[in-house]
């Protein structure tokens, strides 16, 4: 990724990872970008650095507009490794003494991270910085999605440099959303369901925040993904929206099979559904990757469970993705659990209660088939799926 021009004197010099296919158990299958930005002005700004592995590419970009060393200020929003990684080595180019802004917790982690001693600036929130021509302000947004983490404002271009907020792993020739096609929010969707969802109730508060402070704002660079220019308002508006848990009349039937009888009943309970009238579809959790099962459980009304028992226990996959799940705190849900069995039959029970400890609401009893299901069975499973489906219309 060459360096690119977002505004005068301002310059994206980040750079896109096309082969990394996980990120913490993130799938990212179009890959992501490590965004940093460069300010030139009586003094020349560098927000953000990149992933360990890149520096290199990161001090080109930044060499084809000026010397790495006549970088005056770094700021670090956010410490986690794929924005601070390449800090040692761009300090070491651009010099060790210059001052190095982050927040408070900001700096505890860099330097629990790095045992250089850096010249480190703790900032306040709200706390401004003149650069010459144009002023940076600081804001403090802690938990979104990490302690440290921070935006920094460029007051007079009215451009916020949000770190992880408002970003999409996903690597790519376009730079700006009126370059990208509606597909960049199908993957800032996900990125929303995967990292940030927990964190919904400080987001929705900062957002607000922001709306009643009458901040205004042209452009949004986050650190990964695409630069929000022509209508920054969209993905705001969409935070906003996912936030609120706002769900659709829709349903997400998530399971896994040993020997094709859950599947049936899978199938069956999605037929169910359709029949009140509820988008459905099915996620066999070995064929579709965890991430994109949140994503569509971000807006779904229902979530619906089932598992073959397996050594009196819940099938391995199953438990796996709702541990992640239940990590992630989905909320306003409704949910169900369904399952077959030889001997014992657990797994119905074990769904359930995982299900109950997110809070979901479960307005009928699990379902559970010994053996493979027949006709009478797989008709109990249509049953069941229209009885959710009611549920959802009733919510």
């Amino acid at each position: 990724m060459e360096p690119i021009k977002i505004a005068d004197n301002i310059y994206s010099v980040g750079v896109n990872d096309w082969n990394i296919r996980d990120f913490h158990g993130y799938s990212t299958h179009q890959g992501t970008s490590y965004n940093a930005f460069l300010i030139l002005d009586e003094k020349n700004v560098l927000v953000d650095t990149v992933k360990d592995g890149f520096p290199k590419e990161l001090l080109s970009n930044i060499a084809n507009i000026i010397d790495p060393k006549e970088i005056d200020i770094v700021i670090s929003n956010h410490t986690e490794m794929d924005h601070s990684g390449a800090l040692p080595h761009v300090m070491h180019r651009v010099g060790a003494d210059k001052p190095l802004y982050c927040s408070k917790m900001g700096l505890r982690n860099l330097q629990r991270h790095f045992s250089h001693d850096w010249n480190y600036h703790a900032v306040e929130n709200g706390e401004t910085l003149s650069i010459g021509k144009r002023t940076l302000t600081f804001m403090e947004t802690r938990m979104l999605h990490w302690p440290d983490s921070m935006f920094t404002y460029l007051n007079e271009d009215k451009i916020l440099f949000s770190s992880d907020a408002f970003g999409q792993h996903y690597a790519g020739n376009e730079v700006f959303d009126d370059e990208s096609q509606d597909a960049i929010m199908l993957h800032a969707k996900k990125y929303f369901a995967n990292i940030l969802m927990l964190y919904s109730k400080k987001t929705i508060k900062l957002i607000d925040k922001v709306v009643e402070s009458g901040l205004e704002i042209d452009m949004i660079c986050p650190d990964h993904g695409i630069i929000w220019r022509e209508d920054p308002s969209r993905i705001i508006n969409a935070y906003a929206r996912w936030c609120k848990a706002e769900p659709q009349k829709k349903a997400v039937v998530i399971y896994d099979t040993m020997w094709h009888s859950t599947e049936k009943m899978a199938y069956s309970v999605v037929a169910g559904l359709h029949d009140a009238g509820v988008e459905a579809r099915p996620f066999n959790i070995r064929k579709s990757d965890r991430s994109d099962i949140m994503t569509e459980v971000l807006d779904a009304k229902a979530v619906v469970v089932g598992s073959p028992t397996l050594n009196n226990q819940l099938f391995p996959s199953v438990a796996d993705m709702l541990t992640y799940m239940k990590g992630l705190k989905p909320q306003n849900k409704i949910g169900a659990a369904f399952g077959s069995y030889g001997w014992s039959g657990e797994a119905v029970k074990y769904i359930t209660r995982e299900l109950e400890e997110m809070k979901f609401d479960l307005p009928v009893a699990g379902l559970r088939v010994q053996y493979v299901p027949g006709e009478d069975a797989l008709e109990q499973c249509i049953d069941f799926g229209r009885e959710i489906g009611k549920a959802i219309a009733a919510a």
